[in-house]
């Protein structure tokens, strides 16, 4: 019998095996493991025979927990077979500092190599996920504990170089206890050196993906672990800057259960998903699909040229000229129905039952994948995100989500309103679109900003004005549609875009009705009066210009058929999305601004709701 969690601490002092050809290999310690009769689960005690051990991927089929496993492993279970091309760094770890603690670090060394066959704490290599290629580097634990040292610093940086070089997506799974001691402080300079290597694949819009296993701190963390564009994390896996002893050491206080572990990092903003071992070259596979779409198509590279301009040469009548035609030619964006008054419109934009973006995700989307966190601190409920397919093409979506007709859920969404983790997040995903160049789709149905005090704390009115400036520049398309309330700066903040939409019983405005009626009637109860005076319903915003077109509804309100109004919806921004990918991202940006700087110009004369077609 084998215990499967002290698998790593065993195989520190074994010899070497052979494992599929590979020249680096498993240590005996660990294929005894593999081979045992039975293993027993550390976590809940029970024995589970090895045969059905190895086949569920070394997690305990009784309580889930995932042992660690070696980076031989880990490439094994994730690349397919006949795929890998060993990346070899060509830099074999030193001592430069001729450190000794209780004993030489050239000693501790040796026997670190002599354990698990390894040059050093990492392997990298080219394969395919599902088919995708990746530069994959994977860290093992084993090997000092997975220490960050000059050879692995220089491991990572050679990977990203060629990640960039072959325009190739990069994964990087990680196990470490962080920077390594006996290199001193060219063992920090290495956390630089990796950060600037992932800064130039930002700046060339490469994809990264960063897979946190258990243990994963210090320089790691603090560096190339959570500088990735997607972040998954296995069940249970730990990780933070500081270890827990550490803090505990620190502060004098009992840490709570569950503190640095995966759950509690996706609840505090700081991982995109947890993911099981099984699930992993599904989920890794589909981010890389999105990642080989990253290549600059053909009308980029000729505008980039100077060999071409805007297809139909006209580029400033586009804009306008698009609205008309989709106007024109599209029943599914006629004006609402003319019975509707503003009041009626707020009622039914605020039904309980009406859906909301992640409603709409599972309806409008293939296969989408939500994304968490603002990396500050907070995952805020109330804003959603993440990528999914349109049309069998990647597409960013964030959207406003209220929870649906139940109460707790509702409360817990906030009702909708985002706290500044969620325009951060909501940030943060718009900044990976433009870098990865998907175009971005957000859903607009708020009541507004969160008006909390911690929101007041956590720099809400910053947040908001970040976001504004961000996607006023975002070179990707953005389409918005406001499916139910337009509250206030909380809506703006997900609505600077190329295109505005507005659903038929949505609603739009500076302010709620009762909140103006409050102010200016002195008397909550004039919110009817006030929503007239505002012109906050759909026909009102298309005649002002504020919104492009409506988005019809199934009859008495998208909530009595969110199917058919998730449909009504799809058909509206298909054709939109299928126009502005191609054109150039400067031309897309200047006509964006234009737009927002013709509202309230002298020269701005908008049209009519009548006028619209004509």
């Amino acid at each position: 019998m084998v215990d499967i969690e002290n698998r790593p601490a065993a195989a520190e002092s074994a010899a070497r095996t052979p494992v599929r050809g590979h020249a680096a290999a498993v240590p005996r310690a660990v294929a005894a493991a593999v081979e045992a009769e039975w293993v027993r689960c550390r976590q809940c005690a029970e024995l589970v025979y090895g045969k059905r051990f190895r086949r569920v991927l070394s997690v305990c089929p009784d309580c889930g927990a995932h042992a660690r496993l070696t980076a031989r492993e880990r490439l094994d279970q994730l690349l397919d077979p006949g795929t890998e091309v060993p990346i070899d760094a060509g830099v074999a770890p030193h001592d430069p500092l001729e450190f000794v603690d209780s004993r030489p670090y050239r000693e501790r060394l040796g026997e670190a190599r002599a354990a698990t066959g390894m040059a050093d704490a990492a392997i990298a290599a080219h394969a395919r996920i599902e088919g995708r290629p990746v530069v994959v580097v994977a860290m093992d634990f084993r090997f000092l504990g997975g220490s960050l040292g000059c050879a692995v610093g220089e491991l990572i940086t050679l990977a990203a170089e060629e990640s960039l070089r072959t325009h190739t997506p990069l994964l990087l799974v990680t196990a470490s206890g962080g920077a390594r001691m006996q290199e001193g402080a060219l063992s920090l300079m290495q956390m630089a050196k990796t950060a600037q290597a992932l800064g130039e694949l930002d700046e060339a819009g490469v994809l990264v993906v960063s897979l946190v296993t258990d243990p994963t701190y210090g320089g790691v963390a603090a560096s190339y672990a959570t500088l990735a564009d997607i972040i998954l994390i296995e069940p249970g896996a730990r990780m933070g800057f500081a270890g827990p002893r550490v803090i505990e050491q620190t502060i004098g206080e009992r840490l709570p259960d569950g503190f640095q572990t995966a759950e509690f990092l996706l609840a505090h903003g700081m991982v995109d998903a947890i993911v099981p071992r099984a699930q992993l070259r599904r989920t890794l596979g589909y981010f890389l699909a999105v990642g080989d779409q990253t290549t600059p198509n053909e009308y980029d590279a000729a505008h980039a040229s100077g060999t071409t301009g805007h297809p139909n040469g006209v580029a400033e009548r586009r804009q306008v000229t698009a609205a008309k035609r989709l106007l024109a030619t599209a029943p599914m964006c006629a004006p609402a129905d003319g019975d509707t008054d503003s009041w009626d419109a707020v009622r039914l934009a605020r039904h309980p039952e009406r859906p909301s973006a992640l409603d709409y995700a599972a309806h409008v989307l293939e296969d989408f994948h939500e994304l968490h966190g603002d990396r500050l601190g907070d995952d805020c409920p109330a804003v959603v995100g993440g990528i999914g397919l349109l049309d069998a093409r990647p597409v960013m979506f964030v959207g406003h989500h209220k929870g649906g007709a139940d109460l707790g859920e509702r409360q817990r969404r906030h009702f909708g309103m985002a706290t500044p983790a969620g325009f951060r997040k909501a940030a943060r995903l718009m900044r990976m679109a433009a870098k990865l160049r998907l175009p971005v789709i957000t859903l607009v149905d708020t009541p507004g900003a969160n008006p909390g005090l911690d929101a007041e704390r956590g720099g809400q009115a910053a947040a908001i004005a970040e976001n504004l400036r961000l996607m006023s520049r975002l070179p990707v398309p953005v389409v918005t549609v406001v499916t139910g309330e337009g509250g206030s700066g909380g809506a703006l903040a997900l609505a600077v875009a190329d295109r505005v939409l507005i659903s038929e019983r949505g609603v739009y405005s500076v302010i709620s009705p009762e909140g103006c009626a409050a102010i200016l009637w002195k008397d909550p109860a004039a919110a009817p009066v006030a929503a007239a005076a505002l012109r906050i319903g759909a026909a009102d915003l298309l005649g002002m210009g504020v919104v492009d077109a409506i988005v019809p509804e199934p009859p008495g309100g998208a909530h009595t058929d969110v199917g058919e109004a998730a449909v009504l919806l799809r058909e509206a921004v298909r054709p939109l999305l299928a126009e502005l990918r191609g054109v150039p991202a400067d031309l897309l940006v200047r006509e964006r601004r234009a737009r927002f700087r013709a509202f309230g110009a002298t020269t701005h004369a908008p049209k009519r709701a009548q006028q619209g077609v004509s």
